[in-house]
């Protein structure tokens, strides 16, 4: 009885074995030629004035200087809002929280935004952002009559991107040892001394994790982008936080949409100067956070 137990035991083991590299090389299958697809139509279409060029009604001229330059800059800008707010909140909650009950009513609803769609984000952009900017102008007499700006797409993605860096700081928080924050306040330091000077410092490395997956999903959002005012033709650059702007995403959206089938081959490369990007930021935050580590330990 136990040989045949032992036996089904192995059978069942050796066929999950074999059904999840079933899958697992579907996966890479699908993704290889997914890749392969984009780089066939879109490595011929990449040049310079491809990434100097304005966006045109001619596939043969089309570029993507202005969305690329309106990625940059809601990455930024998000950032630059998201980043402070998202630690000083996971500090605060691990390390300042006295209160267990606020404590677990803020970690729920930070879990619960992290998993709210898009979308929503969207929504709540146009509601808040949009309608507030732009009463603000009409208040103020501006020639701006609209609210759907750069400033509001960099803070609804600031609202999107926040609850990821709040989580990844807890993470990378609780991996401080204890006996280093003892020994700080055992030397004199003070709570905020020992917050700022030793905690988040040892701790930085593993936030940057955090940091590179709000760039990631920043550059490839869409959908709250279009819907607080991202524009899929733009001609120009935009020179101030008040402007019209759009991102790669929205611009290559709109190559794909076209019926000229040139444009799928433009929509493909706008997809390889997207993907470049996002490693180029990955690549850029680990190699930061290698070092970081190895200073630190």
């Amino acid at each position: 009885m136990f040989k045949d137990f032992k036996k089904k035991r192995r059978f069942t083991n050796g066929l999950m074995h074999t059904v999840f590299a079933i899958f697992s090389g579907t996966s890479v299958i699908v993704l290889l030629v997914i890749l392969t697809s984009i780089l066939l139509k879109g490595v011929p279409y990449l040049s310079w004035d491809f990434l100097a060029n304005f966006p045109s009604r001619h596939a043969e001229d089309a570029g993507i200087l202005p969305s690329l330059i309106g990625s940059l800059m809601i990455v930024a800008g998000s950032m630059l809002i998201a980043t402070p707010i998202g630690i000083a909140t996971a500090l605060y909650l691990e390390e300042y929280a006295k209160s267990k009950r606020i404590a677990n009513i803020l970690q729920t609803l930070i879990f619960n935004l992290a998993g709210v769609p898009s979308i929503v984000y969207g929504i709540f952009g146009v509601a808040f952002f949009v309608m507030t900017i732009k009463t603000l102008l009409v208040f103020m007499n501006s020639t701006i009559t609209t609210g759907r700006v750069l400033l509001a797409g960099i803070l609804t993605m600031s609202i999107l991107i926040l609850p990821v860096i709040v989580v990844t700081t807890q993470e990378a928080l609780k991996t401080v040892p204890k006996t280093l924050k003892q020994a700080s306040l055992a030397l004199g330091a003070t709570d905020v001394q020992t917050s700022t000077k030793v905690t988040l410092k040892f701790a930085f490395p593993n936030i940057l994790t955090g940091i590179i997956l709000a760039i990631a999903r920043v550059l490839g959002e869409t959908a709250p982008l279009l819907m607080v005012g991202a524009a899929g033709f733009i001609t120009f650059i935009p020179t101030n936080l008040l402007a019209s702007y759009t991102v790669l995403p929205v611009q290559i959206y709109n190559w794909m949409s076209r019926p000229q089938i040139e444009f799928q081959s433009t929509a493909a490369a706008g997809i390889i100067v997207l993907l470049l990007l996002q490693l180029l930021f990955s690549g850029l935050a680990i190699f930061l956070r290698a070092k970081l580590q190895k200073r630190y330990e």
